[in-house]
């Protein structure tokens, strides 16, 4: 049975009720929708900091379970959240009173992206460092940017901002939409400018193969204007394989001499990489950045093709990058203890896995690199990256790997090994352990850390607070 189709969002609305509030970017929605005046309710499944506590200093009341009571005959509009289902008592009850809905996306549309002109930074990797960057950039040149990322942007403490400049900034998520709508988030999105970082392939609950991912971008880049700018990574062949017959205006970046926005000589100087930016073949600048690795310099190098764009002087965007912190939970240093560095990343892709261990390396010369990896989403905890994970800790001199902690949410015939990963890791010479849970995992590395070392710890999760308990036991 076809699913039931959302309403437009009335002309006049006053109270809104988001479902699922507790996601990154619904708790960024209810807090916007709050800033601007409307009447915001939550509700959300097992309702637990840092989220509650963040929507609670924003005075925005969370009801912890979904219940039909939630919704009323006053309800305006209701925000479903896209791991809300259609048989939730909330939307139930939504539906039995013809109450108006609509997706994350279509709201972040309606409310905030009218009349402004969309920045959309897309691809498997990097969006939310590049996202940042540019809204980092467009801040320091006075653009007063709108913004909405998928992580915390460690020079604003937060990962929306309201202004009242033209630009708005949005991570565009090729996940799907919603119950009633399974496209991906990134089409509700007409962008002025966009940036596609790479093509893999990811997200295997929803995507069938890399043909099925391609294909979610091939709508997108379907869908951008002619007058409007496509900034893409030059390296990428799957990327490249969309560009063709495209209405919009192209421009690569990367490394190859014919690209239009080029790397040069880059030095690493630790903690800092000084690296230089040709455009056109012409010199445009000398940069310096605190964040490691060649992936944040091409996300940093699209950054500085976007603010171009928008008519940003380069020695502004120099200054900008210069005292940009990053983004939470990409190559953050929670702190040091006894000598030990702990760093906190949101890695889980094979490919990030291997780019993160890569970036973080040379920066820790004198002790080791143990990385730690906790498979949680749903990619991987599913056996199609089994053998890619093998590759992607060459970098690290240990690794301890944890048991998936939702394993049970996979089929029994299509699940990942841990133990097989410690097992092919071994056999290719690399110092690997199988850990049962994150207990075990900090009582090992509190007797095995030492002076020097630096601990990579990767999730796309909480992992158990394991940063926090691992200084601790340091």
């Amino acid at each position: 049975m076809k699913p039931p189709q959302p309403q437009t969002i009335p002309a006049a609305v006053r109270r809104i009720h988001l479902i699922a509030v507790c996601g990154t970017a619904m708790g960024a929605l209810a807090a916007m929708l709050k800033e601007s005046g409307y009447l915001v309710s939550g509700s959300d499944h097992k309702v637990y900091p840092p989220i509650s506590v963040f929507l609670a200093e924003k005075g925005i009341a969370v009801a912890d379970g979904f219940d039909p009571a939630n919704i009323s005959d006053n309800t305006d509009l209701v925000v479903v959240g896209n791991a809300v289902s259609r048989d939730n008592p909330e939307v139930e009850r939504m539906l039995a009173l013809g109450v108006p809905y609509c997706s994350m996306p279509q709201a972040l549309n309606h409310f905030f992206a009218a009349g402004k002109a969309p920045v959309v930074v897309t691809g498997t990797h990097g969006k939310t460092t590049t996202s940042a960057m540019i809204a980092w950039i467009l801040h320091a040149a006075g653009l007063d940017p709108t913004f909405m990322i998928g992580g915390i942007l460690r020079n604003f403490d937060s990962n929306y901002r309201l202004g009242r400049g033209t630009p708005i900034v949005l991570e565009g998520d090729e996940y799907d939409t919603a119950f009633f709508d399974k496209g991906p988030k990134f089409l509700h999105y007409i962008p002025q400018l966009a940036v596609l970082t790479s093509i893999e392939f990811d997200h295997a609950d929803i995507f069938r193969d890399l043909d099925h991912v391609k294909s979610a971008f091939d709508r997108l880049l379907d869908q951008i204007p002619p007058q409007s700018t496509l900034i893409t990574y030059d390296a990428d062949p799957n990327v490249a394989s969309l560009l063709a017959g495209r209405r919009c205006r192209i421009a690569r970046y990367g490394r190859e001499p014919d690209s239009p926005w080029r790397l040069g000589a880059v030095s690493l100087q630790p903690p800092q990489t000084r690296f230089e930016v040709f455009k056109n073949g012409q010199f445009y600048g000398s940069f310096e950045t605190d964040l490691p690795g060649g992936h944040n310099l091409l996300n940093l190098l699209a950054s500085i093709a976007v603010a171009d764009h928008l008519g940003i002087p380069a020695a502004t965007t120099a200054d900008a990058i210069a005292s940009f912190k990053g983004a939470k939970r990409r190559q953050e240093i929670r702190g040091c203890k006894n000598g030990v560095t702990v760093i906190d990343d949101f890695a889980h892709h094979p490919t990030a896995v291997r780019e993160t261990i890569q970036a973080v390396r040379p920066h820790y010369p004198a002790g080791r690199l143990i990385a730690v990896f906790e498979p949680r989403t749903n990619s991987s905890m599913r056996r199609v990256f089994q053998q890619a994970y093998a590759r992607a800790f060459d970098g690290a001199d240990l690794i301890c790997i944890r048991q998936p902690p939702l394993l049970h949410k996979v089929p029994a015939d299509d699940r990942f090994s841990s133990r097989q990963l410690v097992d092919d890791l071994c056999g290719r010479g690399k110092a690997a352990h199988f850990f049962p849970d994150t207990d075990a995992i900090i009582a090992f590395l509190a007797c095995n850390a030492r002076p020097g070392d630096a601990i990579l710890v990767m999730s796309n999760g909480g992992f158990d607070d394991i940063h926090t308990r691992l200084l601790d036991a340091l």
